[in-house]
Formats: C-alpha cells, structure tokens, sequence
C-alpha cells in the first residue's frame, strides 16, 4: 500500500468517526519524521477515543504497521505513528493551543477534501 492509500484510508476512516477539521500536511521536504501530518479534532474524549480506535483498527485490519500510540490514556490528544504518516488527534480545545499548523505552516497543505464527506 502506497503512502497516499494509506493517508485516503486514515483519513475516511477519521471522517468516519466525525472526526473535525481534518488537514493533511505535506512534511516531507521538512522533517525526516514522516511524509504527511494528518490533524483532526474531536468535540469530547469519547469521540476522540473513537476516532483514534477506528484508526488503529483499520490499520491493523489493512497490515499497516502502528510504530506506537502516544498520549491515549490522556484523553486530550493522541499521535499514531505509522512511520510516513504521523496522525494528530486533538480534543478540540487543545488543537488551538498547540496549533501544529502554524508550527508547521510552511509545510504544504495536501488537499484531502475528496476524501471526507460534506
């Protein structure tokens, strides 16, 4: 599975789940951590924990290797490294506080909008 098919799969899995202002970041020019930065919120912990327990599964579900899983129990924002994509699920209050995308805002926004549902 390419990179792109794994970004469409996480992604419509995430959207699945109503996962919220998702933005995928080009950072592969910018970082030797991964190729993509896939952000989403969540409007509380459930539907965070929701979002991140589809992902997982589906990557298990598909063979994609799961590097690790940060910040689970915390409830307020957790990473999934799958190597060439580093997903960034945020409670919704805590997305603005760290805003990953200005940090990263010379990083080329990838256009997913195909991808996620109106």
């Amino acid at each position: 599975m390419t990179t792109l098919e794994k970004l469409e799969l996480i992604t419509k899995a995430a959207d699945d789940r109503l996962a919220k202002d998702i933005v995928a970041l080009d950072v592969a020019e910018m970082t030797p951590l991964a190729e993509y930065f896939l952000i989403m919120s969540a409007n509380n912990e459930r539907q965070l924990d929701a979002v991140v327990s589809e992902i997982v599964d589906i990557c298990k579900k598909e063979n994609i290797d799961i590097k690790n899983v940060e910040g689970k129990a915390g409830g307020r924002w957790t990473l999934i490294d799958l190597h060439d994509i580093i997903v960034h699920v945020f409670h919704h209050s805590e997305r603005s506080h760290y805003n990953l995308e200005n940090i990263w805002k010379e990083a080329p926004i990838f256009n997913i909008n195909e991808w996620i549902g109106e």
